[in-house]
């Protein structure tokens, strides 16, 4: 893009929902705002808000894009993709909005849960490979009382038909002699991995859902519904997969 195609900065973080262009002047004449890692003091700058990196107070901006990103909060036995031959409820049912969107990732049939859809190809490749580490926390709601030793386990490792698995973090959250409930924190995504690992502990799963993606939290987003993500967190999974 030559610098006359290119669009001023207080413009870019007005687009962006910053604030209005006067007060992205004040913010950048006190020094706040970074463009690719330097302050700007001097109005004017001219930006590509499609490859500068720009950050107010430390924080990532997206600016305006021609991407979608949504959180869905994937309901029970849905099927996690955008169509299914067998005429099974896909996220597709879950979701309005004119663009056509994929799936970041899968989660199970039986598992509920935050997913996020995109049409942003290289968002997308980046937030499902492994090299980016993208915790992930699961909710289990597992059979039995599980010990101390068992939690333990899932921290140290386990070993699965496919090779050895280890959750980042464990946290219990509750439980009783018929059943427990613990907060599983994970980085990878293979097919039904942790419900794969409770069994491997003796623990099997009676209730899994996904409610942490990075910083994006399933909160109050009742199960079936969903919403774009906040510019803070986009801004913070951009800065994890380091787009």
């Amino acid at each position: 893009m030559s610098d006359d195609d290119k669009i001023r900065l207080q413009k870019v973080l007005a687009q962006a929902g910053v604030a209005s262009r006067r007060a992205s002047e004040e913010m950048i004449a006190e020094g706040r705002v970074e463009v690719n890692g330097e302050i700007v003091l001097r109005q004017g700058l001219r930006v590509d808000p499609d490859k500068d990196e720009i950050r107010v107070d430390g924080s990532r901006i997206p600016t305006a894009r021609r991407h979608v990103y949504v959180v869905l909060n994937k309901p029970r036995g849905v099927v996690s993709t955008m169509d299914d031959p067998q005429g099974r409820e896909t996220l597709l049912d879950y979701v309005d909005s004119r663009t056509r969107l994929f799936h970041v990732g899968r989660l199970d049939t039986d598992t509920e849960g935050l997913i996020l859809l995109t049409n942003d190809g290289e968002f997308t490749h980046r937030m499902t490979h492994p090299s980016y580490e993208v915790p992930k926390v699961y909710l289990v709601e597992c059979e039995g009382r599980i010990e101390n030793h068992a939690l333990k386990r899932l921290k140290k490792g386990v070993t699965l038909d496919d090779g050895p698995a280890r959750a980042d973090n464990v946290k219990l959250v509750s439980r009783t002699e018929s059943r427990s409930m613990v907060e599983v924190t994970l980085h990878e995504g293979r097919n039904r991995i942790v419900r794969r690992m409770f069994d491997t502990i003796g623990h099997p799963v009676r209730r899994l859902s996904r409610i942490k993606i990075g910083p994006v939290k399933l909160g109050r987003l009742k199960v079936g519904e969903s919403r774009e993500l906040t510019r803070n967190e986009l801004g913070e999974l951009l800065d994890l997969v380091k787009m």
